[in-house]
Formats: C-alpha cells, structure tokens, sequence
C-alpha cells in the first residue's frame, strides 16, 4: 500500500497546475473501480455514505466515529490520495474541531475539507469570526500533525439560501484563505462568470468545484481557472436511480426489464478478486 506522505505529496502537486477530477465514491468498491479508472485521487461523499445508511445528508445526521471509520476504509480501499468530505468537523468549537481534524489526519487520508454550514434552520452559516476560528483551529490541528495534510474550506452560501450568495462566499473564502484554508469551495456555483469571479478573487489558491448535473466540461472549467472539480452525491445518485426505478417496476408491475444490459456478476468478480490478491 502507498504510504500516506507519498500520496499526500502527490495530492498536494495536483494542486499546482492545470485541472483534475476528484470523484467520490460511497463505499469501498465505488472507490476500487473509480481507481481502476485512471483518476488521480479520490474524494468521500458524506451525502453518499449517508444514504448508504439510510440516512438523510444533514451534518446531524452522522457521528464522527461513523464518519472516520469510513474515511479510513476508502483510505485503505485504493492507492489513490483521498481527500475527507468532513462537513463542519463534528464540533462547533475551535477546541472540537481541533480533535476532530487531528483523528481525521490519522486516518491516512491526503486532505479534508471543512463546511461553514451549522445544520440549524435560524441560524444556517456560522458567523464569520466563528467559521474563520474553526479554520485557523483546523489548520493548527494539520500543522501540528507535519504531514501536510491539504485543508479545504468550503462556504456553504448557494446551498443554505443566502440572499447574495456569491458575495457572501467571496467574502468568506478570502477570509478563510486569510486563516490557512489551502483550498476553497463554494457548493453551488454554477454560472460561469461566479466560478470565476470566486477563482479570481481567491488566487492564486485553487478553487474546487461542484458538479452535480450536466452543464460545463471540465475543459470548461479548467478554462475559467478551477483547479479540482468534484461530484459529490452524484454518482451515488445515478447507482440509487437505477436501483429505485428496477426495484419499483419489481414491486409495482412484477417486471424485469430493468435488469438487461446489467454488469454481471462474474465481471464484478472479477474486478473485486484482481483487487483481492
């Protein structure tokens, strides 16, 4: 298995130039065949693990043991540098989100990303001196560790209703830059000229992007200067599709016509046991 300061090496050269895809997988045989691919990292999903448990995505809805007990059997699952979908750190305080961080590290994983988001209806996004602490104590927390761990910031204004959610990520991800942030994110971002406007004024750090629906290519993205482009829930999303449509026309009208052209299992198999050995 490739040591973790090899791959946190490699994550971190990603990083420098061009543009790359980070998928996310939802469990450890997405992230074997997403390996088999050629991607040159990986990212977790907590929205996809969370459905894997029949749970909704909402930061209450998962426990930190559950999350890191995850994060480490993607780590382990491939060769790949695998960047922690950690949404707000399981704590809202710098003290919290320092411990949590720091078990977050020792799971081997390349890097991690922190949201801004509280999960509480009245009050959606952390105030900013509030959120910039919380990165400042994650940085602290990756700093103390020496493994040069990648640290994301991620501002949750276009997924939590913000009335002018691109100034408030702008202003957000600046500050978080400010705090040690390697990375910045803002969900949710869609129109060309917002992704560069974010690129533009977070330079030269890189930017990560979301896509969750058809819309740019990543030549397109990497042309307005985004750096990381990830999927989040989304290929999650496509293998639940396929399993909700097959599994209600068995229940509904007693068909099988969703199960031609499937994989099958000797391919799986195959795939899985070439891994194995």
């Amino acid at each position: 298995m490739t040591a973790p300061a090899t791959r946190r090496a490699a994550f971190r050269k990603l990083h420098e130039a061009g543009c790359f895809v980070i998928p996310n997988p939802w469990d450890r045989g997405s992230a074997v065949y997403l390996a088999q691919l050629g991607f040159p990292a990986l990212a977790t999903s907590s929205a996809g693990f969370a459905f894997s448990r029949g749970l909704p995505d909402a930061p209450w809805a998962l426990e930190r043991e559950a999350v890191l007990a995850h994060v480490a059997d993607i780590v382990a699952a491939t060769p790949l540098p695998v960047n922690a979908d950690f949404q707000s750190g399981y704590a809202p305080d710098p003290d919290g989100m320092a411990e949590s961080v720091r078990l977050c590290v020792e799971t081997g994983v390349a890097g991690l990303s922190i949201e801004d988001a509280t999960g509480e209806p009245a009050r959606p996004l952390y105030e900013l001196r509030q959120a910039v602490e919380r990165i400042q104590a994650a940085r602290a927390a990756i700093d103390a560790s020496g493994t040069g761990v990648l640290l994301t910031a991620r501002a949750e204004c276009f997924l939590t209703g913000h009335a002018s959610p691109l100034e408030e990520a702008v202003r957000r991800l600046r500050a978080y830059a400010d705090a040690g942030a390697d990375v910045l994110y803002a969900p949710g971002v869609r129109a060309p000229d917002a992704i560069r406007a974010v690129v533009e004024a977070v330079a030269p750090k890189p930017v990560n992007v979301l896509v969750g629906a058809p819309g740019l290519r990543v030549a397109e993205l990497a042309a307005l200067g985004v750096r990381r482009v990830s999927v989040g829930s989304a290929l999650a999303r496509v293998a639940w599709t396929a399993f909700m449509a097959a599994a209600r026309a068995l229940a509904e009208a007693g068909t099988f016509e969703q199960f031609d052209g499937l994989v099958t299992t000797g391919a799986l198999s195959k795939l899985f046991g070439d891994v194995a050995r």
